[in-house]
């Protein structure tokens, strides 16, 4: 099974190599058929603590790194981040 790959904007970088990210989503309103948004806070794994707040990011899902850290940085603004291609170690 494939890995999954969110984008997203980061909103706190507070943490030592943890960054919390937003990710929005648009889905349909079953009823009145009208998209709506919604959106969901990821902790995810920032190895370099390179990310900023307001930085657009792409997460992918890792083996649990804690109890609410299951996802890493691949890429910051475009580019990807060089720890990500090591993988992330806890």
């Amino acid at each position: 099974m494939p890995k999954r790959i969110l984008s997203g904007r980061v909103t706190s970088d507070k943490m030592d190599k943890t960054v919390t990210v937003l990710v929005d989503r648009r889905v349909m309103h079953p009823l009145y058929k009208k998209f709506i948004r919604r959106s969901k806070k990821y902790v995810a794994h920032d190895e370099l603590n390179q990310c900023k707040i307001g930085d657009a990011v792409r997460i992918e899902e890792c083996t649990p790194i804690s109890k609410r850290k299951t996802w890493a940085v691949i890429a910051r603004n475009g580019e990807t981040v060089a720890a990500a291609t090591s993988g992330a170690a806890a």
